[in-house]
Order: C-alpha cells, then structure tokens, then sequence
C-alpha cells in the first residue's frame, strides 16, 4: 500500500489533500480532511461514491492511509451500494411513488379530501396510505408529509426515551426534531435538550436508538472520549455495526 499526492485547485471550496491509496493493486482516491478531532471518521459520499476521511491535525499520513487501507473492503461495498441506486427525483408525494419509512421502501397511496388533518402514515405491508387536505400545491403537500414524517419520529422517540433514561439513569428535559445537514443529533448539556434528525424517521428503528443513546450519555460526558466509548459500550455494544448501518441506509424525506 502507498499513497500519492493529486493537486487540486480552489482550497477555498472545503476540500482537503487528494490523495491516491493503493490498496491490493486498486487505486482509491481519497480526501484526507485535517481537523480539530480526536479519532478518525471515514465516510463515503454519494452520489458518486467520493470517500473523505476526517483525522486529527497532527496524525501521520501513513496511520491514515492504514486505515483506509483496513476499511477498503466497506468503501468497495457502499461505492456498489450508491452505484446500484436510482436517479433519485424530488418527492411529489403521489399515489404510486415509492417512499422510506423506517428503514423500508413503501408504496404511498394517497387519499385527498377535505377533511384530512394530518392522521399520519398507515403502513399495511408494502404500502403506505397516508391522507392529505385537497388544494395544495406541491410546495404546500411536500410540507404536509414532512409534518408526518415529524409526527412518527416524535412518536417513536416518546416510546425510545423512557427506556433509555431509566438505563442511563440521565434526563433530557427536552426532546426535539429538526433538519439538520450534518448532524444525527445534537445535546445542548447545559439545557438538557437533545435535538435529533428528522431524517432518522426514514432508517431502520435502532439507528434512531443509537443516536438518541448517543446523545444522552453527552449529559454524562460531554466529549468523544475514552470514557464516552465505553459508556457506549456498556449500553449498547454492537454501537459501531449499528453507525454502519446508519452510514449506509439509504432514503430520505
């Protein structure tokens, strides 16, 4: 394995070093991203699979290509992954279109009338019915149906949280969705509010408990630490098979 230097230009676009790693005769361009962190996150991006590794200012190049080099199998994996899905399209939230709802892909079926008030999502095998006020425009029916997505998070975190919080023996005093671009979730310790992703509606159920733990044990240590690990070990062991999951699930709402 060894690593070469690709130049690039406009370092003011976010971008880090470019570099290619030879991994078992195969070429894997890869971004290195310097930053303010104390361990190593590697993230492959879609749609064109572009793999980033964020790592600590001062670690050596060669722990980071290593590393590559020990997750090339995972990267191969969730580049085939990408490849394999559809053009994604805006929802226009129609009958007939297929959409992601806790981890499955579902058949909406929609009912319009007047005197739909927002019931939620009714999953009955491979479909969704889900009813909607009539007179909206595409605009106004892609907010409805986020609204739902909201309503069944809020609902399974209701039933999540109670569980969590006995185990954990900590208390959020306040639990809150949002959309958010580069975070699952969010804990503002010092309010004891925990804000989580209204994307999670549309991965499978324990990737949402992974992060609302996540979250929680921040009241108990507030930085990615040794200490933090191990409280995400004690609660929840297979953690990092589940972050994977959460890493490669598609879908979104």
């Amino acid at each position: 394995m060894r690593g070469e230097r690709r130049r690039y230009v406009g370092a003011g676009d976010g971008m880090g070093e470019i570099r290619l790693v030879h991994v078992d005769g195969k070429v894997i361009p890869v971004e290195f991203q310097r930053k303010h962190i104390k361990r190593m996150h590697l993230h492959v991006k879609g749609p064109e699979g572009r793999v980033v590794l964020s790592a600590p200012l001062s670690m050596p190049r060669a722990v980071l290509e290593a590393f590559v080099a020990e997750n090339a199998a995972w990267i191969e994996q969730k580049q085939q992954q990408l490849r394999c899905l559809p053009v994604k399209q805006p929802h226009r939230y129609l009958t007939g279109e297929t959409i992601d709802l806790w981890g499955e892909r579902k058949v909406l079926v929609v009912h319009v009338g007047c005197s739909a008030r927002g019931e939620g999502f009714l999953v009955r095998d491979s479909k969704v019915f889900l009813s909607v006020p009539e007179g909206l425009t595409d605009t106004q029916r892609v907010r409805f149906v986020r609204e739902q997505y909201r309503h069944a998070l809020v609902a399974r975190m209701a039933e999540v949280a109670p569980s969590l919080e006995e185990r954990t023996g900590l208390f959020v005093r306040e639990w809150r969705t949002k959309d958010m671009k580069t975070r699952w979730g969010t804990c503002n310790i010092q309010a004891r509010r925990v804000w989580i992703n209204l994307q999670l509606a549309v991965k499978p159920p324990v990737c949402l408990t992974y992060v609302m733990l996540h979250e929680i044990l921040h009241l108990a240590e507030r930085g990615h630490n040794r200490r933090f690990y191990a409280l995400m070990d004690r609660y929840m062991p297979d953690w990092r098979q589940v972050r994977r999951l959460l890493e490669m699930s598609p879908g979104n709402c």
